[in-house]
């Protein structure tokens, strides 16, 4: 799609956006956190408590059948978002995080035992990584990290070959770094795992609403995002698994709705994904997510992602031409780069730009961003990040710029 996209316009959708912090007009550059609702999504939500709500599947009565109709279309509408074979390919779950964790707990569990492998990235968000030490605690399974190289923060697939070993039972990637903004190769490390047997799972969080997802293209197993990192509510997240795959995995969690039938000494579970799905559901959540889809798709995430892209190049050439900046992640003009930056001011505390760039109204996220092994291997702490959507524009980036100009006369730059 490359049609003409009034992003002034989409702007106005964004109620939140048209207010001052600290007496300054708000500069949201914490996408990478979650991203702000458009008034379709927030509507959705509205409408669905005023006139439709009504716990799901249970019920007879017409308010339950609209709150099961809606919930169920949610499930389909996630399925042509990703490009699913199935919408029965589709669980709802809180959010990535808990979608890695229920793959571990239920996948893992059945699968792994002493001496098997799982293999990660160093730049994996503690999302994606603290599920599998944990289950390699349960099952006497090992942790190998792919490397990733220096400040430039690609992966270091030179020394594939040598990890996928027969050991490797499941191979886990992050798609977007939230740290870097390394867009990897995930279709290519997936065929390489494919071919040894290996299951994949991709971490989408920063990536389903950014870019143009394609499970079957990307040729995963799993995949995993959530709803509030793509305008959607928070709370409500996708896991995506091939049928075959999910059939086999035994229950995450015991409860109602996930059963056939229950006695005091054998219960017999659904098939996937309401086996998945134990006890009343987040219905609300679907259905906002839903709204958010739709809303996405209407503009063309291919058109985002060049959007974002394009903020993201802008930004780094303008904070590259400051002294005393140090900027992580893929290089100037490089298409592995997706939508934000991340940085350093020489002797001055990530924490600290945050803080003053928050009292001139611009909100950054500044920590180890849930990565902190990947910041130790890069030698530092923190970094500050500026991370972008389809609502944020060039102006905004050049009064981010001057401000962060103003941070450093602060402390003597």
């Amino acid at each position: 799609m490359n049609k003409t996209v009034d992003w002034a316009a989409l702007r106005k959708d964004f109620p939140i956006l048209d207010q001052k912090v600290h007496g300054k007009p708000l500069v949201y550059f914490d996408n990478a956190a979650t991203s702000q609702k458009p008034c379709a999504v927030i509507d959705a939500l509205v409408h669905y408590y005023e006139h439709d709500n009504a716990n799901v599947h249970r019920g007879i009565h017409e308010l339950s059948n609209r709150a099961t109709n809606a919930f169920e279309a949610a499930r389909t509408r996630a399925a042509k978002f990703i490009n699913a074979k199935s919408a029965d390919e589709i669980i709802f779950v809180r959010g990535t995080t808990e979608g890695i964790n229920l793959v571990a707990s239920s996948w893992g569990t059945k699968n792994l035992k002493p001496g098997d492998v799982i293999l990660l990235t160093e730049m994996e968000h503690h999302s994606n990584l603290v599920p599998w030490q944990l289950l390699a605690q349960k099952t006497g399974a090992k942790i190998s990290y792919l490397p990733v190289t220096g400040d430039e923060g690609l992966l270091d697939l030179s020394k594939l070959d040598s990890l996928l070993t027969k050991q490797v039972k499941i191979f886990s990637m992050v798609h977007i770094s939230n740290s870097l903004g390394t867009l990897n190769p995930v279709a290519e490390l997936c065929a390489r795992a494919r071919e040894l047997g290996i299951v994949t799972l991709v971490d989408g969080a920063q990536s389903a609403g950014h870019l143009p997802v394609d499970v079957q293209a990307i040729g995963c197993d799993f995949f995993a995002f959530s709803g509030h990192k793509i305008c959607g509510p928070t709370g409500i997240g996708v896991l995506w698994g091939r049928q075959e795959i999910l059939d086999a995995m035994p229950p995450y969690q015991g409860g109602g709705e996930m059963i056939l039938t229950v006695g005091y000494d054998k219960t017999e579970f659904k098939h996937a994904p309401h086996r998945f799905e134990a006890g009343t559901p987040d219905i609300s959540g679907p259905i906002g997510l839903h709204a958010a889809m739709d809303y996405l798709d209407a503009i063309g995430r291919e058109n985002i992602w060049r959007h974002d892209q394009e903020l993201a190049q802008y930004t780094y050439e303008k904070l590259s031409a400051l002294r005393d900046v140090r900027l992580f992640g893929p290089k100037l003009n490089s298409a592995n780069r997706a939508g934000l930056v991340s940085f350093l001011l020489k002797d001055v505390h990530a924490h600290d730009v945050v803080t003053l760039a928050d009292q001139a109204g611009v909100a950054l996220r500044g920590g180890h961003h849930c990565t902190q092994p990947l910041m130790h291997k890069l030698g530092v702490e923190s970094t500050a990040r500026a991370s972008f959507y389809f609502y944020n524009t060039k102006a905004e980036v050049d009064r981010f710029v001057e401000v962060v100009k103003e941070i450093q006369k602060f402390f003597g730059q």
